[in-house]
């Protein structure tokens, strides 16, 4: 049994435990990903007759094995949208105190948290002493530490420059290692999210909690917001969106074992120099951790503002290329899952494994085992046996 199909078992024991049926339908479709449960594809060689039978992947986003081509073709299409300026990266960590709040209520928090996030960026960009400009922000968020704990933060890409409506204006900061001063971002984003606190207090399920209790812990401590150095070039923001954007709370390589009634995975402990660790967990534990994880339904958790927000926004693009003498950019069309692989990976995911020369064929597919397969109209070219 493989990696996957160990996996599966234990995401199928998610049924018998206490998670909400969203939870569980998620888990559902984990457990059945790539199994004849999901219906398959049939193909067949025009050449040679030779045929192979393809499961369908879940295609659900906290799937540990799918959404690969779907995140390549994302991060191609944000390549028409970066412009030759530096770009930086913020993170913006709630208190932990704020967790048990969040768990209650996360639609709700998780909105609150990108909004003041963006917010405080674009206050900053704004100030004539930093920028005097709208920047450009791509907001992603995570929920998770490197041992599944619940840590929610937001990873924000920021253009280095911003456009004032008439011309491309260049960060005003000399040194260019951060955009904004880091100690004063840290108390207008605590100032924006706790006055947004107050503001949903009348929506909020509180349980047990006491809100100005909270609020009062809250307030004394400093909040955690951290920016890294520019990224290196276009490049390096294209390599950290294609790592990051699409990312789950765990990814398969971490995963070192399934066992009978365990998993292991490697993390990194960051309290102890980013060392490599590993760290085992019951499979109930796994589970309970992972869920914490799960978005709630149609949630989107990558976002963008300033100039990037999506109203209007090529107009905007253009108007800034324009503003650059940079010529306008070309829409990058949309693959096909055989176009990529052969971009990517010089593969002809089309080309027949057995004879080399002819091409796979789809003859039959089914979009669950329950259904009877459709056939396609089709013809060798020599005499193979039929279907």
């Amino acid at each position: 049994m493989n990696k996957q199909e160990s996996l599966q078992g234990v995401f199928s024991k998610a049924q018998r435990m206490v998670f909400n049926s969203y939870s569980k339908s998620v888990f559902g479709q984990l457990s059945t990903c790539r199994t004849l449960s999901n219906g398959y594809h049939l193909s067949q060689c025009s050449d040679c007759g030779h045929q192979q039978m393809q499961f369908h992947g879940c295609g659900n986003r906290h799937c540990l094995f799918c959404g690969h081509f779907g995140r390549e073709q994302w991060v191609g299409q944000r390549r028409a949208e970066l412009l030759p300026t530096t770009y930086y990266h913020v993170v913006f960590t709630l208190p932990h105190e704020l967790n048990g709040l969040v768990m209650g209520n996360r639609t709700l928090l998780y909105n609150l948290l990108l909004e003041s996030s963006s917010q405080t960026l674009i206050q900053f960009g704004k100030d004539p002493k930093y920028l005097g400009a709208e920047i450009g922000i791509t907001s992603v968020l995570h929920t998770w530490g490197q041992n599944l704990s619940f840590h929610p933060h937001v990873h924000c890409i920021v253009s280095g420059g911003g456009f004032d409506g008439n011309q491309w204006q260049n960060s005003k900061r000399v040194s260019g290692k951060f955009l904004f001063p880091v100690g004063a971002m840290k108390i207008v984003f605590k100032g924006i999210l706790m006055k947004g606190l107050r503001k949903l207090r009348p929506k909020l399920r509180l349980d047990k909690l006491n809100f100005e209790d909270l609020l009062s812990q809250i307030g004394q401590k400093a909040w955690n917001v951290y920016a890294k150095r520019p990224f290196g070039g276009a490049m390096g923001v294209l390599e950290y969106l294609g790592r990051y954007t699409h990312r789950i709370a765990i990814s398969s390589s971490r995963i070192t074992e399934v066992g009978q009634t365990t998993v292991s995975f490697n993390y990194k402990d960051y309290a102890d120099g980013s060392k490599v660790k590993q760290m085992t967990l019951s499979h109930e534990e796994f589970l309970r951790r992972f869920e914490q994880h799960i978005l709630p339904r149609y949630f989107v958790k990558i976002r963008h503002y300033g100039y990037l927000r999506n109203r209007g926004k090529q107009e905007r693009l253009k108007q800034i290329l324009a503003s650059l003498q940079l010529s306008e950019r070309k829409p990058i069309p949309k693959l096909t899952v055989e176009q990529f692989m052969q971009e990517k990976y010089g593969t002809g995911l089309g080309k027949c494994p057995c004879c080399g020369e002819g091409r796979m064929v789809s003859i039959a597919v089914t979009y669950s085992h329950r259904c009877e397969p459709i056939q396609a109209s089709f013809q060798v070219r020599n005499k193979a046996s039929p279907v």
